[in-house]
């Protein structure tokens, strides 16, 4: 797909999908609490459909409703009713990790795969954190397949590592409050991508569930229950956000995104203070953010660790800056759907751009004369979307393989073109 350039400032208003990590988060909760939970804006896409389509396959009456965009859930207070099932989870991260520890309320044989690329994706963490609570389960090669032999969660102490991924922590959290006794969580390394666990914790109180903490570093999470709820709205996906914000950072001009404040539970909301160091102007309201681009854009130098999934979006603007940018802590990336360091930086060096690759980020310099090139997506919807804003402004920009972004945007190119 060739991206056209905008040649005039931009002045649109657009609408992204709902969140898919509220969305999977809220899936997950609304199955374990007793009742029938409606949720609204709901996010239709693959890795959503993979989640729900699981939670079909394990005996939960799932009704989906992608036109309105809703998704009724009827729970079954910790329940599974499957006594055996195999799953298949695509390359949806938050759907492998969150469905393997809440298989263990179960009692059965449970089997949940993936792709090629799911397969290569780390998983021992939280194998190792439930193993410690009495459950027996394995993985081959420390990545799925993952199988599960459940007789419910026992309880107990844990300890379980927070560098590879946060998911592992939010799969424990989510799940504690059904094992038969309480369960304490020792985290034993530096956690990344905090602002996914506070969004964890934040929608499990709102659905009743309140823990216990210290920081980062410690969780008891007592023996207890998720209350249905009539209606649960899912913000808009800040994640996706950002290709919209950066986009008058690109073009100059003004966007506006509705259903989305700072007050967000998304921790990716976050980038906009980055897009404010390089020079943007933000309006804020309680139901939608304005960004203004303005004539100089300035390089940054920031740590990107609790925000990685909008580090390839910074890197895309990051050649029409004043100065270079550094881009760090995002280590975590080269285990996301593609190593995102690697591939962002082999991208960039075909579009003409000089790029420092470091173990844990980039270093990207201006660059006055972007070549033309065919962008390669290794199969990643965020590398995709993130190009695609640098055909905004530069000629001869083609997007392999563009319907990767149907992972979590199904309609992102007919949004993006929205812009016009």
């Amino acid at each position: 797909m060739q991206i056209t350039p905008i040649r005039q400032p931009l002045n649109a208003i657009v609408r992204v999908p709902g969140s898919k990590s509220l969305t999977n988060r809220a899936l997950l909760i609304a199955s374990l609490a007793n009742g029938k939970t409606r949720l609204t804006n709901a996010l239709f896409s693959d890795d959503s459909c993979y989640f729900a389509k699981a939670l079909q396959t394990l005996g939960f009456d799932i009704q989906l409703d992608e036109t309105n965009h809703e998704m009724t859930v009827t729970g079954l207070g910790g329940k599974i009713p499957a006594k055996q099932a195999e799953l298949y989870v695509g390359n949806a991260g938050t759907a492998a990790r969150f469905l393997s520890a809440f298989l263990t309320l179960g009692n059965g044989e449970y089997i949940l795969d993936g792709d090629s690329r799911m397969r290569e994706r780390p998983i021992q963490d939280l194998i190792d954190a439930l193993s410690q609570l009495g459950v027996e389960l394995e993985a081959k090669n420390n990545c799925p397949p993952v199988e599960i032999f459940a007789k419910g969660l026992p309880g107990g102490k844990t300890k379980i590592a927070g560098n590879i991924s946060s998911q592992f922590l939010s799969a424990l959290l989510m799940v504690a409050p059904y094992a038969k006794s309480p369960i304490e969580i020792e985290v034993t390394t530096e956690l990344n991508s905090k602002p996914y666990v506070d969004m964890t914790i934040a929608i499990m109180q709102d659905f009743g569930v309140e823990i216990k903490r210290q920081g980062y570093n410690y969780f008891i999470i007592h023996p207890s229950f998720f209350s249905p709820l009539s209606s649960y709205s899912i913000e808009s996906d800040a994640s996706a956000t950002s290709y919209f914000f950066a986009a008058p950072a690109i073009c100059g001009g003004t966007v506006r995104v509705e259903n989305i404040s700072r007050t967000s539970k998304q921790g990716d909301i976050a980038f906009l203070d980055i897009l404010q160091q390089m020079g943007c102007i933000i309006k804020e309201t309680d139901n939608f953010i304005e960004v203004t681009g303005t004539k100089t854009l300035s390089g940054v130098d920031v740590d990107m660790r609790d925000i990685p999934d909008t580090a390839q979006t910074i890197a895309a603007i990051a050649p029409f800056g004043s100065s270079p940018t550094r881009i760090r802590g995002i280590a975590s990336a080269r285990v996301k759907e593609t190593d995102r360091i690697h591939a962002t930086c082999t991208e960039l060096v075909r579009l003409g751009v000089r790029v420092e690759e470091h173990d844990d980020g980039m270093t990207i310099y201006p660059c006055d004369d972007i070549q033309s090139a065919t962008i390669q997506t290794y199969n990643d919807h965020l590398m995709a979307m993130a190009f695609s804003l640098i055909g905004l402004r530069a000629d001869g920009i083609t997007i392999e393989n563009p319907s990767c972004v149907a992972k979590t945007f199904p309609k992102f190119f007919e949004v993006l073109d929205s812009l016009r």
